[in-house]
């Protein structure tokens, strides 16, 4: 019995320590990953920031790009504008309009959109702008409206369904300016008509 007791005891042990072992290692197993978890995080938003100032960054160039030779362009389609306005905000009602660029002369106006890339979800939003830019900038009530996109890089056929939707579409060429891409036949819509 001594020898049987000794040697239970002894196995008893060993499994204890298996036991304390075990646990000690899920404890440690715990607590580093909710450090990588914490540190994943902390790097997610470190890309984050860092994406959204690539992403502002270019879109400053494309508007750098396009704001110089938007008048121009536009004058040579029939649209007398003759001032520029960039980085252009509004707020009404507690809520806060920004617009790219804007042109305009007595009675037309231009907005611009840019973006370094853009997609049809962004054109989408900007013609909710538009329908709303008379109720923020009141001043142009009356005016004829006319929208235009702007995209260093073009995805999922934005350009065209811009085209489709009456917007100009601006894009910048190989020289570093920029050229608006609707054909002769494009008529654009006016959104100060209701």
């Amino acid at each position: 019995m001594t020898t049987q007791g000794t040697w239970r005891e002894a196995v008893d042990e060993v499994w204890q320590l298996f036991k304390e072992t075990d646990e000690r290692l899920d404890k440690r197993i715990e607590e580093t990953d909710a450090r990588l978890d914490k540190r994943f995080e902390e790097t997610d938003k470190k890309i984050s920031e860092l994406s959204g100032l690539f992403t502002s960054q270019w879109g400053k160039m494309v508007e750098a790009l396009v704001e110089p030779t938007a008048l121009e362009l536009f004058q040579k389609r029939g649209i007398s504008v003759n001032y520029t306005y960039r980085r252009v905000e509004a707020k009404v009602g507690g809520k806060t309009m920004e617009l790219d660029i804007l042109l305009e002369n007595s009675d037309e106006v231009v907005v611009i959109e840019v973006k370094s890339t853009l997609r049809v979800h962004s054109v989408r939003d900007f013609l909710e702008t538009l329908k709303e830019f008379p109720g923020f900038f009141p001043r142009y009530q009356g005016y004829k409206i006319y929208g235009g996109v702007a995209g260093l890089d073009v995805e999922e056929d934005a350009d065209k369904y811009a085209y489709r939707q009456g917007l100009f579409v601006l894009s910048a060429t190989g020289d570093g300016i920029a050229q608006i891409k609707n054909d002769a036949d494009f008529r654009p819509k006016d959104f100060g008509k209701n």
